[in-house]
C-alpha cells in the first residue's frame, strides 16, 4: 500500500546533509514495513538490526560507541558488506538499546557517510526517559501515524475519486452528487476501518468488519503489554485507565479532558505523566486550548486545558462498540458518540499532514473544535458529523478575529459562501496538506 512518508524518505535520501534519521509512531502504523519497503527499492543493499530481545546486537553498543568498531560488528553479525551510501542500515526497536540510541550522534559527526534510519513502537517514551542519552541536532526525525482517509483511498483502488476530491478542494466546486455520496460512504467505512495497515488489509481481504475488530482488539493487547513492559507496575494502571478513558472523554458536548472521568478522586497530579506517556507512545493526540485566535499559535496556549483523542478512528469505534450498521446506514447513530467519532477522525485527518492541533473558546460563551495558523492568520475550523451547518461559535469568532475564511466541515458538498469553505467530511486530509 503507498504510503505518504515513502515520499519523505526519498527527500531525506536525496538530501546531501543528511542525518542518521529517527522514524516514530505508534506501533502497528507501518513504520517497519514502509522503512523495509523504501530500503529495497532505493539502495543497492540493506542490512536490518532489531534490537528487542537481541542481547548479542546490544552488546555491540555497550563496549563503546566508535562507528569503524560498531560497523565491522554490524558488518560480521549481517554477514554483508555495509558499503557507505550504498548499504541502508536499519535499526528496528532501537528503543531497546539506548546506546544505540546515542550512537546516532556519534556517526552524524564522524561517519555521515552511512545512511542510517532507526525506528521503534515506543521510540517516543524511551528518549523521554533519563536512560537515554537523545542524540538532540545530530538527528533528522519523521513521524508516521495510522493511515490517513487519502491513503486509505489510494489502498482500496479510488484513485480517480481522490483526485477529483483534490480538484473541488482547490475550485471549491461540488462533486456530482453519484460521487459525493460514494465518497461518504467510504468515509463511512472509514470510521469503522481506521487507518492501521493491518485492519486495512484485513478488510480489503475479507469486507468483513468482524475480522477488523479482532485486529483492532489485538492492537489493544498490544498496547496494554507496551505499558506494562515499559512503566512500572503502578504507572501501567495508570497509563491504561486514562487511555480507557478516552471515549467517556469525547462522549460529552464539553471534550475538555477532565481527570475524574478516569475515577472518583483522580487528580492531574496522578495522572499528568499518564498523558505524557500515552501522547509519546504515539496512541493518543493531544489538542491544546488557545485563548486568542492570533499568531503565532503556540504563545496564547492554555496548558491547562486540552482534549484527548485515539490516535485512529477505528480503534476510537471498536473501544467504544458501536455497531457497524449503525455506522454505516446512519440509522440511531448521532448525538455525543457520533460527535466525538467524527471530530476524532478530523483530528487523525490534521496531524497527519502535521498540522498541530488547537482549539479555541471563549470565556465559556463559544469554542471552535479546531484552529490552524495560516501564514499570519489563524484559521477557524468547525466540524459537524451531519449537514446541519449552523454555527454561532464559528459566527464569534470570525467577527472577533477577521480570518481570511473559516473553514465548516459537515456532509454537506464543496462550495464557498459567506466567507466560509465547505468542506465534506471525506476531504478533510486535504486541510493543511
Amino acid at each position: 500500500m503507498k504510503r505518504l512518508i515513502e515520499n519523505d524518505l526519498l527527500a531525506w535520501k536525496n538530501n546531501s546533509s543528511k542525518k542518521p534519521l529517527m522514524v516514530f509512531g505508534a506501533r502497528q502504523v507501518g513504520k517497519t514495513y514502509s522503512i523495509l519497503k523504501f530500503g529495497k527499492e532505493n539502495y543497492a543493499d540493506m542490512v536490518c538490526f532489531n534490537f528487542e530481545n537481541n542481547a548479542p546486537l546490544c552488546s555491540v553498543f555497550e563496549q563503546d560507541l566508535d562507528v569503524n568498531r560498531i560497523i565491522i560488528a554490524l558488518t560480521a553479525l549481517s554477514g554483508k558488506r555495509i558499503i557507505p551510501e550504498q548499504t541502508l542500515i536499519f535499526f528496528d526497536e532501537i528503543q531497546a538499546a539506548p546506546k544505540a540510541v546515542t550512537s546516532l550522534k556519534y556517526f552524524c559527526e564522524n561517519a555521515p557517510q552511512y545512511h542510517i534510519i532507526a525506528a521503534g513502537s515506543l521510540l517516543g517514551v524511551s528518549v523521554n526517559r533519563e536512560s537515554v542519552s537523545f542524540p538532540v541536532g545530530k538527528i533528522d526525525s519523521l513521524t508516521m501515524y495510522p493511515m490517513n482517509f487519502r491513503e486509505f483511498l489510494l489502498a482500496t483502488e479510488n484513485e480517480t475519486l481522490l483526485q477529483m476530491i483534490e480538484d473541488s478542494f482547490v475550485s471549491n466546486k461540488p462533486l456530482v452528487s453519484v460521487l459525493h455520496d460514494k465518497a461518504l460512504d467510504l468515509y463511512k467505512t472509514y470510521l469503522l476501518v481506521g487507518g492501521m495497515p493491518e485492519c486495512v488489509l484485513e478488510y480489503i481481504g475479507k469486507k468483513d468488519f468482524d475480522f477488523v475488530r479482532v485486529k483492532q482488539n489485538r492492537i489493544f493487547n498490544d498496547y496494554s503489554s507496551d505499558m506494562s513492559k515499559y512503566a512500572t507496575k503502578a504507572e501501567s494502571v495508570r497509563h491504561e485507565a486514562t487511555y480507557n478513558s478516552v471515549p467517556s472523554q469525547l462522549a460529552r458536548e464539553n471534550k475538555k479532558f477532565q481527570y475524574k472521568l478516569i475515577k472518583s478522586g483522580a487528580r492531574s497530579r496522578q495522572y499528568e505523566d499518564s498523558i505524557l506517556w500515552l501522547s509519546k507512545a504515539g496512541v493518543v493526540l493531544k489538542c491544546e486550548k488557545v485563548n486568542e485566535g492570533k499568531t503565532p499559535i503556540d504563545f496564547y496556549k492554555d496548558e491547562s486545558s486540552f482534549k484527548i483523542f485515539m490516535s485512529d478512528v477505528g480503534l476510537l469505534t471498536a473501544k467504544m462498540m458501536v455497531p457497524y450498521a449503525t455506522v454505516l446506514s446512519d440509522i440511531n447513530f448521532g448525538g455525543e458518540a457520533k460527535g466525538a467519532i467524527t471530530e476524532n477522525y478530523v483530528a487523525q485527518q490534521l496531524v497527519a499532514n502535521n498540522v498541530k492541533l488547537y482549539y479555541w473558546a471563549s470565556e465559556n460563551t463559544a469554542e471552535v473544535d479546531f484552529v490552524m495558523q495560516w501564514r499570519e492568520y489563524v484559521i477557524p475550523i468547525e466540524c459537524k458529523a451531519n449537514d446541519n451547518v449552523r454555527s454561532r461559535s464559528l459566527k464569534v469568532y470570525a467577527g472577533k478575529y477577521l480570518p481570511p475564511y473559516s473553514i465548516r466541515i459537515s456532509s454537506k458538498n464543496f462550495g464557498f459562501e459567506n466567507g466560509i469553505k465547505s468542506v465534506p467530511l471525506y476531504a478533510v486530509f486535504c486541510i493543511g496538506a
